[in-house]
């Protein structure tokens, strides 16, 4: 039998983030690039997923902490939708993939991993990206790193957000 090892996925699956202070609303205290922030705005910013579904796999979380859309302003709503418009743009330039997963997991039971905090991924897609190990195994094969990622993205959304104020 052959074996992937996927060693980072090791603090996820253990529980590492259940309880104490929020994912989401800690991220920011820290340096962009080892928090894997790709943009800062003044309501929403972008975060790599550190558990990804494929390369590329970002999120577009409220600022605030809220955890459901009617929870955040017209303001917030607009940012992250804004935002998450300039990722796709991104993500198709830079990956080319053939489709784009966008959506939100609104509550524990709907599939949300970090629940209180409102948060909205792209997820880029190619045809027959979902196979055997998907599948059958459980596993993602993902050809690059979280910080390979962030280096090949980092660039490109500072060009894309350049003259936005934060």
């Amino acid at each position: 039998m052959e074996r992937i090892y996927t060693p980072w996925r090791l603090a996820y699956l253990s529980g590492a983030g259940q309880g104490g202070e929020c994912l989401f609303c800690a991220a920011p205290a820290h340096a962009d690039e080892d928090a894997l922030i790709l943009h800062r705005g003044e309501a929403a910013y972008v975060i790599l997923n550190l558990y990804p579904y494929s390369s590329g796999h970002l999120m577009v979380v409220p600022v605030r902490h809220v955890a459901r859309l009617a929870q955040a302003t017209p303001a917030e709503r607009g940012e992250i939708m804004e935002t998450a418009a300039r990722a796709e743009a991104i993500l198709q330039d830079c990956y080319k993939p053939d489709g784009l997963n966008v959506g939100m997991n609104l509550g524990r039971a709907a599939g949300a991993g970090v629940a209180g905090h409102l948060h909205l991924h792209l997820v880029p897609r190619w045809s027959g990206d979902t196979n055997f190990a998907t599948v059958i195994g459980d596993t993602r094969i993902i050809p690059e790193t979280p910080d390979q990622t962030f280096a090949r993205l980092a660039p490109l959304f500072a060009e894309a957000f350049a003259g936005d104020a934060p």
